[in-house]
């Protein structure tokens, strides 16, 4: 209680119901600095349209078509693609979206549960693990459009969840009001609305850049069913998982780059040759950056995969993708994981250090999110229990040197 009347709106100064509704503030000497925003948006909005119309008007005069998909350089297709460095990067700046958008969204996603590290962080987890479960790029693409609903409906609840109830009504939250009130911690992880902690609106932010990725990629999956755009761009329909490697030189149209002909070939050889390493050296480095059960997997991956050596990309396909997607898998539940023990490390950790020591101790748990009220879980220090969660952290350090 002493918290909500030092913190809460409410209990501090009368409040003008005028601000919720949506008014402005007085900018009073600094008119620029306070209409910055809106201006910005206007300076884009009018860039926007300038270039519109005046490619509509050059295409008008001219009796050009419009092409069937947005591109920088014209004349540049599929064809081009392996003739040299400069038109390979022509290609890939005008489809680059085309050929790796599913992967920039799901990298956008990923970085969105990052970011966040709350309740709805754990939505977009499971949201992610069902959109991979269904492994094919064909299957992915007919729930695409629901994983974009899905998205928009979250943050248009997170924006009503940032405006909340009007502070006039002088009326609190309940879990604010109740028996057993929630703390700060706990109620900044669900992202609930409240007037001692608002919630951090930055974080519409990342979702609304994972809903413009979203839903460029939900356009790329319908322009990839058109002739026209396949005959510009070239098609992304998935090898056949019952092929054997060997065999792949008959289905492959392009020239061997193993005899290095331009510096195209070259490139070609170090992503096809050596990136399947870099890879392990990044599941090497995942597994050791901490000491903890979910970088185990990690290691057991890597050294998987070592022991095999090139070996496994001889292969037939339908073995590596398996391999590939237990270990895509495995990312995606440790994700989600990892997101719902944040709970316990910004919200709960004053007592796990009281009682889960070992908790904290086998999940690696701490908090990586500012705005969370920590300071109690020093507390812990003099509790019984904090000289076993230091012999234990000692055994682990020292078992991690000599191994």
């Amino acid at each position: 209680m002493v918290e909500l009347l030092r913190r809460s709106i409410l209990y501090i100064e009368p409040v003008d119901p005028v601000y919720w509704c949506g008014a402005l503030r007085k900018c009073e000497g600094r008119i620029l600095p306070c209409l910055r925003n809106h201006l910005m948006v206007l300076g884009l909005l009018l860039f926007e349209a300038t270039v519109h119309r005046h490619q509509l008007y050059f295409r008008l005069h001219n009796d050009l078509n419009a092409p069937p998909f947005s591109i920088i350089f014209q004349g540049i297709t599929r064809q081009h693609l392996d003739y040299g460095v400069l038109p390979c990067i022509k290609y890939f700046v005008n489809f680059c979206f085309y050929k790796f958008g599913l992967e920039i969204s799901l990298i956008v996603a990923v970085n969105v549960i990052g970011q966040r590290m709350d309740f709805y962080a754990l939505l977009h987890s499971c949201a992610l693990l069902a959109v991979l479960s269904r492994r094919r790029r064909k299957a992915i693409g007919e729930v695409w459009p629901k994983y974009c609903c899905f998205t928009a409906g979250l943050m248009v609840l997170q924006y009503l969840l940032c405006i909340g109830i009007p502070p006039a009504v002088c009326v609190d939250y309940p879990w604010r009001t109740a028996v057993q009130p929630l703390t700060s911690n706990v109620i900044k992880w669900f992202y609930l609305p409240d007037f001692a902690m608002r919630p951090d609106p930055s974080f519409i932010f990342y979702d609304h850049l994972l809903l413009l990725c979203s839903s460029l990629q939900w356009q790329v999956f319908e322009e990839e069913n058109r002739a026209a755009v396949r005959l510009l761009a070239g098609d992304n329909v998935e090898i056949s998982r019952s092929l054997d490697p060997c065999s792949f030189n008959q289905f492959i149209p392009v020239n061997n780059f193993l005899h290095c002909r331009c510096y195209l070939d070259m490139v070609k050889v170090f992503v096809f040759s050596y990136f399947f390493w870099l890879v392990l050296c990044l599941i090497f480095i995942t597994g050791t950056t901490r000491i903890n059960i979910f970088c185990l997997g990690y290691l057991v991956a890597c050294f998987y995969f070592m022991l095999f050596g090139g070996s496994v990309l001889m292969q037939p396909v339908r073995y590596i993708l398996r391999l590939w997607d237990w270990l895509i898998g495995y990312t995606c539940f440790v994700i989600a994981m990892k997101n719902l023990l944040s709970l316990g490390s910004c919200a709960y950790l004053d007592s796990l250090l009281k009682n889960g020591c070992w908790l904290i101790q086998a999940f690696s748990m701490f908090c990586t999110i500012k705005g969370y009220d920590v300071r109690k879980c020093l507390g812990g220090a003099e509790t019984p229990y904090y000289k076993y969660c230091i012999k234990l952290s000692c055994i682990l350090n020292w078992a991690c040197n000599n191994v």
